[in-house]
């Protein structure tokens, strides 16, 4: 074979090693590009989500709290409903924050024709909310967070249809 002949077949070889590995970048960048909206859209399916509890007391279970609320970024947005059944009822609004899995939050009511607000702590899992229990304040006599206190009040996820 002559030099002039192997460098044609040379520089053909070249030609088709290059062509195929500009192919392969592309495929790469089709890839990348479905991985970013991937993960875009799973971003913002965790970024808004809505959650609903409820929790039964009283020996029949007639005492209820309902807690809804939608998280958007870190803020949460939602209602909360206490139903004893031989008390008046506190239901209002739930605003706050939340940071890792707690959510702190004012809860703003009307009981007995009275507005009224606390200040509220839960922490969120996956099918349960917890809260830090209420506790009187001795010289004001209101009810307030007990703030020393573990997350021991527990809300199951549920159906919240209770209109009470």
């Amino acid at each position: 074979m002559s030099l002039k002949r192997m460098k044609n077949y040379f520089f053909i070889i070249v030609i088709g090693l290059a062509s195929c590995t500009g192919q392969g970048n592309r495929v790469n960048e089709d890839v990348a590009k479905d991985i970013r909206v991937d993960t875009t859209a799973n971003i913002l399916s965790e970024q808004y989500k809505s959650y609903c509890f409820l929790r039964a007391e009283g020996i029949s279970n007639e005492d209820t709290t309902m807690v809804q609320f939608t998280i958007d970024a870190d803020q949460v947005e939602g209602s909360m409903r206490w139903i004893p059944a031989e008390k008046d009822s506190r239901k209002g609004t739930l605003v706050g924050k939340i940071v890792g899995d707690e959510i702190t939050g004012i809860w703003k009511y009307m009981q007995e024709g009275m507005q009224d607000s606390m200040p509220v702590r839960f922490k969120l899992s996956t099918d349960r909310l917890l809260q830090k229990p209420l506790k009187v304040d001795s010289v004001t006599g209101r009810q307030e967070t007990d703030e020393s206190a573990g997350y021991t009040v527990v809300y199951t996820g549920g159906h919240c249809t209770d209109e009470r």
